[in-house]
């Protein structure tokens, strides 16, 4: 490990932010007296994590305090709350039903203790009350529909009413309630054993699981009418008219719309995370996706429901080594970026890499989808989150389109800016498993000079902090040392190392009577950069 980064200190030097590399430089300019508006948090609203149960662990908690600190998140969304091994429903010895929610309290109590609100995903089946075994997933989450839907809706009922009594009215106000996950497709709800394909199946599965959302809803409002309830929480955009347009027409309630999207050619669900992905190579993927549902939602009898997709990510399989790429950073940035007002939250999916679907995992890194593998390291996609985090609160208008630049109360300024370059795969057959396995050198990109106007004169600490390749790149120096199924501790704290960020540039500068600010800054495919100007008193 000590010769993992032998290139790492001249890499850095060449990157210094007064040597501009070949290429046209990209100009990025703002006025401080210019705003745009209120810097949008809308990346930060909510992450995803994989079950309820993963939640009870030690390490898990951890790592969640982590990204709640570092990135902001305001919100978590996760499945399997009502599933068996959280002990929700039981059966006395006379057969009657049994409410038991000391594993969720645990949960929510931590959750809540840091900060962190439950974006309420109602599923998956309890035992109990389902009618049949159909399971999903190496945790055996049921996914058939209730066997009477009026012990559905009082399980549901039940458990709004418990939250309420624990955590008071106002507080449940400010959740949501999404009712089950992905019921188009036949892995997560009524399966192909009805022997139904195709739009067929769809128009049945759809029926069937209005069914479910107005029993839930029901089961909401009768709680308490302000409490927010929504879905359909389809995955690739789906059932998003049909949804609106059932809600119209019977008066059930809804005051949300929820959908998933991953960019990927094709496919929806990687059960056990053996499926080959190709990343698409369509720049506008994801964002052209969430402006369409937009334009569905205005053109129905909701115009201005919030749109959340409570997942998204580059891949939908947790075995895809994009998600460990440095590329990752420069991806989530430029599709928040792109998607800008069209939703109101875009929850990654996931946090952390202790993600169960597939079973336990077996390899340090091995392309699950979490902002944080499960030693603990930090994956550049980490540094997007927090970097976001560290802007102001209001932005300044730019027109530069993969950046932004804020300024504070303090009468500090921040630029975020990024190259998003699509590295492939583009190899024919070649998928993401086999491209993202290896070394991917960044090549340079054109260089940034920022500019602002309208600060204030005096003296400034100015700091560049880089991520991207070999710069908070923990998987590129794990492919260093031959990506080894297990490390040892020493290697663990090499790889933590390599996972860190510094500014490469800490200096102090002084603001003339004239107000501006000059800086030129080298940049690498898919580098992100944040750069900060704090007065110095």
């Amino acid at each position: 490990m000590k010769n993992a980064h032998p290139t790492l200190a001249m890499t850095l030097a060449a990157l210094s932010p007064l040597t501009l590399s070949a290429g046209e430089t990209r100009a990025i300019a703002a006025d401080l007296a210019d705003v745009a508006g209120p810097t949008s948090r809308m990346g930060e609203f909510c992450v995803g994590a994989g079950r309820a149960n993963e939640g009870l662990r030690a390490d898990w908690q951890r790592q969640l305090a982590e990204v709640k600190k570092e990135c902001g998140f305001q919100y978590l969304r996760f499945h399997g709350l009502f599933t068996d091994d959280m002990g929700v429903v039981l059966k006395d010895k006379s057969g009657k039903l049994v409410y038991n929610w000391q594993y969720v309290d645990e949960l929510f109590d931590y959750m809540l203790s840091i900060d962190v609100k439950p974006f309420v995903e109602l599923g998956f089946m309890p035992r109990a009350i389902a009618s049949g075994d159909k399971t999903i997933f190496w945790w055996r989450g049921n996914v058939t529909p209730p066997r009477d839907y009026a012990d559905w809706e009082a399980l549901v009922k039940a458990a709004v009413t418990h939250w309420t009594d624990r955590y008071g009215e106002n507080e449940v106000k400010s959740w949501f309630f999404e009712v089950w996950n992905e019921p188009n497709l036949t892995g997560f709800w009524i399966g192909e054993e009805l022997g139904m394909k195709g739009e067929e199946w769809q128009e049945f599965a759809r029926e069937q699981y209005f069914r479910l959302y107005d029993a839930s809803a029901k089961a909401v409002k009768a709680v308490n009418a302000a409490y927010k309830v929504g879905g359909p929480a389809t995955a690739g955009n789906a059932w998003v008219p049909e949804m609106l347009d059932h809600c119209a027409k019977t008066g059930t309630p809804i005051d949300f719309v929820t959908t998933h999207h991953y960019c990927v050619l094709s496919g929806y669900l990687d059960e056990f995370g053996t499926t080959g992905t190709v990343f698409s190579p369509d720049r506008e993927a994801m964002i052209r996706e969430v402006k369409g549902v937009r334009k569905e939602i205005a053109a129905s009898a909701f115009p201005t429901l919030p749109l959340y997709y409570t997942e998204w990510s580059s891949s939908y399989t947790p075995s895809d080594p994009i998600h460990d790429s440095y590329a990752s950073a420069a991806f989530i940035l430029s599709k928040l970026k792109g998607i800008g007002d069209a939703a109101q939250g875009m929850s990654y999916w996931t946090f952390t890499d202790i993600f169960e679907e597939a079973g336990p995992r077996d390899r340090v890194f091995h392309g699950g989808f979490g902002l944080i593998n499960l030693q603990d390291i930090r994956k550049t996609s980490f540094y997007a989150y927090k970097f976001l985090h560290a802007l102001g609160g209001t932005e300044l208008k730019n027109t530069d389109p993969e950046s932004w630049v804020t300024k504070d109360d303090k009468g500090g300024a921040q630029a975020l800016f990024w190259d998003f370059t699509i590295l492939g795969p583009n190899e024919q057959g070649v998928n993401n498993q086999q491209f993202y396995s290896r070394d991917l050198p960044a090549k340079d990109a054109a260089p940034v000079a920022l500019s602002l106007k309208n600060l204030a004169p005096g003296k400034y600490r100015l700091t560049a902090t880089r991520a991207g390749y070999r710069s908070g790149d923990a998987y590129t120096a794990y492919l260093d040392i031959g990506a080894p199924a297990e490390l040892t501790r020493a290697q663990v704290t090499e790889l933590k190392k390599a996972a860190e960020v510094t500014p490469f540039l800490d200096e102090v500068v002084t603001v003339a009577k004239d107000g501006t600010f000059a800086r030129n800054f080298a940049m690498r495919q898919n580098d992100v950069v944040l750069v900060t100007l704090e007065p110095v008193k």
